[in-house]
């Protein structure tokens, strides 16, 4: 099953919001080294610092970011919230439906 992990990538200026895939059994969370792995194919090399707070801090103390801190998950089940955002932009491109006369 898809899980999007939603996390912040803390830099200096502040953080940045990103998202990941992960592939997990339905029921499940992702595991520590589903995490790790997950960050390392994105060029993220770090270690679990918390574990109750989800934060990673980088293996290189010299990398451009200070933390990462898993903010939520998104399997597309319940309390998948809607982006109202995305359907307004997505509203406003669609062609608009004809007045009547």
């Amino acid at each position: 099953m898809e899980c999007i992990v939603h996390f912040d990538v803390v830099h200096k200026e502040g953080p940045k919001p990103l998202r990941g895939l992960l592939f997990i059994n339905e029921g499940t969370a992702p595991s520590e080294a589903e995490l790790i792995g997950m960050f390392k194919d994105m060029k993220f090399n770090v270690r679990l610092e918390d574990a109750e707070k989800l934060v990673f801090k980088p293996v290189n103390p010299s990398d451009s970011f200070q933390e990462i801190r898993i903010t939520g998950y998104d399997n597309g089940k319940q309390g998948a919230k809607e982006d109202h955002e995305l359907k307004s932009i997505v509203g406003n491109l669609l062609p608009q439906k004809p007045t009547g006369l």
